[in-house]
């Protein structure tokens, strides 16, 4: 699991197109001692696992899957990524949850300035989309950030200028494609309503679930 707070912008030095698989290989300015082998790592917000990590370079695979709904598929040696390590059970919880499983990917449509910051119009599928909210969290490229609205399939986000100077969001330009996911609580709440024994929320269900007394 992870928080969306990026640690570090690391480079994509190498790729190897294997059978089956991508071998990634990213030049990190992470401690070495603080990425070991089977250890997770979000790189542009897509959860991999590290295959073995050599001083201040860690290779990790990315499966034909992964390709196929993320941006990965399109890197290039030289791309600056966005890295952030697994959360550990002591640490603090900036941000908000966030897997490391990316829902689809988004164009974007706008670029734009208000006052300092940066604002963004990214435009997805219907099926990511439904799960993006007004004032609710996103993940671009493993970027935790708040939507500030959404509308039909767009959705626009302001960067402040920390975010910016501190991650890969800065540079992006218009038309460029960034890996979104979703809030995993929404997806969560919907199994919950709809997926019920008669299908959805009904007074029956609540009751027999605690959530009311008597009838």
């Amino acid at each position: 699991m992870f928080t969306g707070i990026i640690e570090d912008v690391g480079t994509l030095v190498g790729i190897r197109k294997l059978g089956g698989r991508w071998e990634l290989a990213v030049r990190s300015g992470l401690p070495p001692a603080g990425i070991r082998e089977s250890d997770s790592i979000a790189v542009n917000g897509v959860c991999l696992t590290v295959t073995r990590s050599e001083g201040a370079v860690f290779h990790a695979d990315a499966s034909f899957e992964t390709l196929d709904v993320t941006t990965l598929r399109s890197a290039s040696a030289g791309d600056r990524v966005n890295l952030e390590r697994a959360l550990l059970g002591d640490s603090r919880f900036g941000g908000h949850i966030v897997m490391g499983h990316v829902d689809g990917v988004g164009r974007i449509t706008s670029v734009g300035r208000e006052g300092d910051s940066i604002r963004l119009e990214i435009e997805t599928t219907e099926a990511v989309s439904r799960y993006i909210v007004k004032k609710g969290s996103v993940a671009i490229d493993g970027i935790s950030l708040t939507v500030n609205e959404q509308r039909d399939n767009r959705f626009t986000l302001n960067v402040i200028p920390y975010s910016a100077a501190k991650t890969t969001i800065g540079s992006k330009n218009l038309g460029d494609q960034v890996n979104v996911e979703t809030d995993i609580l929404g997806r969560y709440v919907e199994k919950f309503v709809t997926g019920s024994e008669k299908g959805g929320v009904d007074i029956d269900f609540l009751y027999r679930h605690g959530y009311i007394k008597g009838r």
